[in-house]
C-alpha cells in the first residue's frame, strides 16, 4: 500500500507541476485568461488531492 501512496503522490506533484506551468505559459503569451482561471483553479484542486494522498501516505507510514 505504501508503494501504491507513494507513486499516486509522485503522480499528483507532476500533475500539479505541469498545470502550474501550463497556465503560467498561457497566461505570459497573453491568450484566454479564462483559459488561466480554469487551468489555476485545476491546480488548487490537484494540489488539495496531492496533500490528501500525502496525509494518508505519513498515516499509512506511521501505523505501519
Amino acid at each position: 500500500m505504501e508503494t501504491v501512496l507513494y507513486h499516486l503522490t509522485t503522480l499528483a506533484v507532476v500533475a500539479v507541476v505541469l498545470v502550474l506551468f501550463l497556465g503560467l505559459w498561457n497566461l505570459s503569451r497573453g491568450k484566454s485568461p479564462n483559459t488561466s482561471q480554469k487551468l489555476m483553479r485545476w491546480r488548487v484542486g490537484l494540489q488539495a488531492l496531492a496533500i490528501a494522498i500525502i496525509l494518508l501516505y505519513v498515516a499509512v507510514h506511521n501505523y505501519s
